[in-house]
């Protein structure tokens, strides 16, 4: 099993700071930076769009993690291709055809990650999990950060580890929303890989110290 992972998430960055802030990345113990790209259709806000997602890829040294909560992904994925993201992960709740969308996210030569809202059931990835790379449960209704960790979010990671096991597959399970040095020990036993985290780092005294004793109370 590889190495578990801290992704923080930029949109709790200061923005009139970023550079700063994903220097600070580069230089933590992070393995990962999370950046969410919001249409305020899919989910009631609107995050930063291709020109900032350009000016942060421009400045980044380690895996660009790009979570998509907008309607349509497809009309996108080769721009998010060309702007040099790692991970690229779509809503299975905007997509029709996700297998599909899946297989284009892999020919632009990315991997393809399927993020999943609290409402909706693990089991709907059965039957397309050995093509999926990552799996974002989130814990938190996507739109906004800084909400409350969902507790029934362990038993879908469970649930997700059993299925992921069954097919013999190797995706990883990522969990977005509310993670905090209270919880983080306890979703990596649950079976999470990687754990995004927002407010929790950006608004602690010492970014960087906060993402070290993430990453110690993970490994």
């Amino acid at each position: 099993m590889a190495s578990k992972r801290i992704a923080p998430s930029v949109l709790a960055a200061d923005f009139a700071n970023l550079q700063r802030d994903v220097e600070m990345i580069n230089n933590s113990e992070a393995d990962w930076f999370h950046i969410d790209i919001m249409d305020g259709v899919f989910v009631p806000n609107i995050s930063f769009g291709m020109p900032v997602l350009r000016d942060i890829v421009k400045h980044a040294t380690k895996t660009i993690d790009v979570h998509l909560m907008i309607v349509d992904p497809d009309r996108y994925i080769k721009t998010f291709a060309d702007l040099g993201s790692t991970i690229l992960t779509v809503h299975y709740e905007a997509c029709t055809h996700l297998h599909r969308t899946l297989q284009a996210i892999k020919a632009e030569g990315m991997k393809a990650g399927v993020a999943i809202n609290p409402h909706t059931n693990v089991s709907v990835l059965e039957d397309v999990i050995k093509d999926i790379d990552l799996v974002c449960i989130m814990s938190v209704n996507p739109g906004f950060g800084g909400q409350s960790f969902i507790e029934n979010t362990y038993n879908k990671i469970k649930k997700l580890r059993e299925i992921i096991v069954r097919n013999n597959a190797d995706t990883l399970i990522e969990i977005d929303g509310g993670v905090t040095d209270k919880n983080a020990k306890q979703l990596i036993e649950a079976g999470a890989d990687v754990l995004v985290a927002g407010s929790f780092v950006f608004k602690s005294k010492n970014p960087t110290e906060t993402i070290k004793e993430l990453k110690t109370l993970i490994s």
